[in-house]
This record gives C-alpha cells, sequence and structure tokens, in this order.
C-alpha cells in the first residue's frame, strides 16, 4: 500500500526536501504541498491523504489551528497529522496533542525518523517519546484532551488487555510491545482495537492520557 502524504510548510526549501525523501520511498507519495496553514487545511480536505506533515509556524493559520481543525474534538474522521517544528517546547508538544496530533518530531530529526514517523502514525500509532509523554501526562495531564472513560470502564477490560494498555501507557509501539508479550504483532493490533472501542477512546495518546489518569501507570518524570 502507497501512504499519501501531504507536506504543509511555509518554506519552500523544506518542502521540498520533504518531498525529495519521502518519493524516494517505494510506499509513500507526495500527493500536496501547502505553505500555510488555510491551504494545508483546505488540501487535506480536498485529497484526504494518509498523513499531513504539518509545521507549527506558518502564515494564515498556524499550523496547530490547522490541525485542530482537521483532527480536533468532534471532527468526524479525523485526519492523522505529524506534527514537525524547530522548537522543542513542551507548551508546544501539549498544544498539538490537544489539537488532535498523533505525533510529534524535531525537524533536526534525521530522515529516517521522518519515514518511520509517517510510517508509525499512518498504521494508527501515535508517536511519541516515553520520556516526553510522561513529562507532558504529569505536567499538562488535566488539560489534554479529555476522554469521556472513567476508571469505572477498566472492568470491561480482560487482564491481557490491561496489560497491553499499560505497555502502551509506557509509549511501547505495536512492534516493542509483541516482543515484550512474546505474541504476533497481529495479536497486539487487535488487543490495541478493542482497547480503544471498549473504553471509547480515539487514539492511543488518549489511551495513553486515560492510563496515568487513572493510576495504571505513574506520571512521574
Amino acid at each position: 500500500m502507497t501512504l499519501r502524504v501531504l507536506v504543509a510548510d511555509d518554506q519552500e526549501l523544506v518542502r521540498t526536501g520533504y518531498a525529495t525523501i519521502l518519493s524516494a520511498q517505494p510506499d509513500m507519495e507526495v500527493v500536496g504541498e501547502a505553505g500555510d496553514g488555510r491551504a494545508a487545511v483546505n488540501l487535506a480536505l480536498e485529497l484526504k491523504p494518509d498523513v499531513v506533515v504539518m509545521d507549527v509556524r506558518m502564515p494564515v493559520l498556524d499550523g496547530i489551528s490547522a490541525t485542530r481543525e482537521l483532527a480536533g474534538p468532534g471532527i468526524e474522521n479525523p485526519a492523522k497529522v505529524l506534527v514537525v517544528t524547530t522548537f522543542q517546547l513542551d507548551e508546544y508538544v501539549y498544544e498539538a496533542l490537544r489539537a488532535g496530533a498523533s505525533g510529534f518530531l524535531l525537524k533536526d530529526a534525521p530522515p529516517s525518523e521522518l519515514l518511520n514517523g509517517i510510517r508509525v502514525i499512518a498504521s494508527g500509532e501515535s508517536l511519541l517519546a516515553p520520556a516526553i509523554t510522561r513529562r507532558l501526562v504529569g505536567k499538562f495531564g488535566e488539560r489534554l484532551r479529555p476522554t469521556a472513560a472513567g476508571p469505572d470502564a477498566l472492568k470491561a477490560l480482560t487482564p491481557r488487555e490491561i496489560e497491553v494498555l499499560k505497555l502502551i501507557a509506557e509509549g511501547m509501539s505495536n512492534v516493542e510491545i509483541a516482543e515484550a508479550m512474546v505474541v504476533s504483532r497481529e495479536t497486539v493490533k487487535t488487543h490495541v482495537s478493542r482497547i480503544l472501542t471498549k473504553l471509547d477512546l480515539r487514539d492511543r495518546v488518549q489511551a495513553v492520557v486515560f492510563s496515568h489518569r487513572n493510576g495504571l501507570v505513574s506520571s512521574a518524570s
């Protein structure tokens, strides 16, 4: 399957660089480029890419606001957005997650991390380093996207599903969870899908927030 990617950045050189890197991959196709947030929203709604690579600081509409219009609370069929920025600030990461982003990367990350990030997000996972996740949830936990599920919802999960949820909250990918539990990736994907459905959570980021809020893991950094 070819992943269809939309690149949004106000610097043409950056957009060209991303397009060159992505187009060289056999499983990726750049379907559009946008130089500001409003154009990114319009193109995303028109082209329906698998992943939107979104810069934070852009004219007309900033990347956080654009992300909110594409993936924020209440959006039907939310887009999968990978926010990329030069600024490693907790507040940026927090705002990106609150707006509905599925992941966050710095622009100085090597191309391999960008490519991996796109593939991870396209597969339905979130992209946040465990240390960043714990710090953010500890600092901004009560301000992140609210989750409808409360602690009683845990009763709907099997012991195995609770185990998987704890590993998700620690920042593990499906591959890492499969290795830790000595099961197949498909088995992990099934567990994750059931967990999100039972807890009425939209994505893995919400699962992380839910886990920290309900004491499954520690929010200490």
